[in-house]
């Protein structure tokens, strides 16, 4: 396993995200060339994060799926340079072909975000690599029927059933527990009632027994309730819920502003433990 093992109690990691695209809903086309990722994989590595999660194809409500040929020549030369700066690096994708090339070029953790439903040969690629981590995130479809699919009675029972449903899945494929990390999907096939739901009965879904990452990094559910139509205006409504989840000892919290969210964690480090 990677060094990130879960230890008795262990600080809440940031994982800082580099999206090597032109359309995702927060900063599209921002660093979609070499060179911008690179500049902005060095900013996020001197503001102190943990784990750098490298996307090539968004999946933003909507969005049109990309060729997995196109999805490498963005991720891979930015993971084999992010790799020999020393950097922990997750590779965002649904794709086999995709992780097992990011796995080669030295990614150590695999962020699926359909937790292996994407792609059925997924499952075979981590369990062969048993260094690996896996975050397996509740996923109902693809970006353009996504939320078409956000219908629950009970959306915290629903998705920790979904979750241990596919968790059990993925052990019969051969997934080692201790690679399994959890992600409850906030924004993806859930309605901004379902996001605040899940935030608010996180510790149901610990009752599982793996680590969570969560990610509400600049969401349009934040911006609905604090009046912003700009994503980068919803920092401060992401800040205060990191550090609400570092106070809760949730594993990982996945953002696109990093300096603040480790200060935030910093700061609940020292009050509380």
């Amino acid at each position: 396993m990677s060094e990130f093992k879960p230890k008795d109690r262990q600080r809440t990691l940031v994982m800082g995200i580099l999206n090597v695209t032109p359309d995702s809903f927060a900063d599209g086309g921002e660093h979609f060339s070499f060179s911008d990722a690179m500049k902005h994989g060095r900013l996020l590595i001197e503001e102190g994060a943990d784990i750098i999660d490298v996307g090539g194809e968004s999946t933003r409500p909507g969005a049109e799926r990309i060729s997995i040929e196109e999805e490498m020549d963005r991720v891979i030369p930015v993971i084999t340079e992010l790799r020999e700066l020393g950097a922990v690096v997750s590779v965002d994708t649904m794709r086999s072909e995709v992780a097992k090339a990011a796995i080669g070029a030295g990614a150590t953790i695999v962020n699926d975000v359909s937790g292996g439903l994407a792609d059925p040969l997924m499952a075979k690629v981590i369990a062969g690599s048993p260094q690996i981590q896996y975050i397996v995130m509740h996923w109902r479809g693809h970006s353009k029927e996504m939320q078409n699919l956000a219908n629950y009675e009970d959306v915290v029972r629903e998705v920790k059933d979904e979750l241990d449903e596919r968790v059990s899945a993925l052990l019969k494929e051969g997934i080692a527990p201790e690679q399994i990390i959890l992600d409850p999907g906030i924004g993806f096939s859930k309605t901004a009632e379902h996001n605040w739901a899940l935030l608010r009965s996180l510790e149901r879904l610990q009752l599982l027994g793996y680590p969570l990452l969560v990610g509400v990094s600049r969401k349009r559910f934040l911006g609905e309730l604090i009046g912003a139509d700009l994503p980068k205006d919803r920092d401060g409504a992401t800040l205060a819920i990191t550090a609400d989840l570092a106070r809760r000892e949730i594993w990982g919290v996945r953002t696109h502003a990093v300096k603040g969210h480790r200060d935030a964690i910093e700061v609940i480090e020292e009050m509380y433990y």
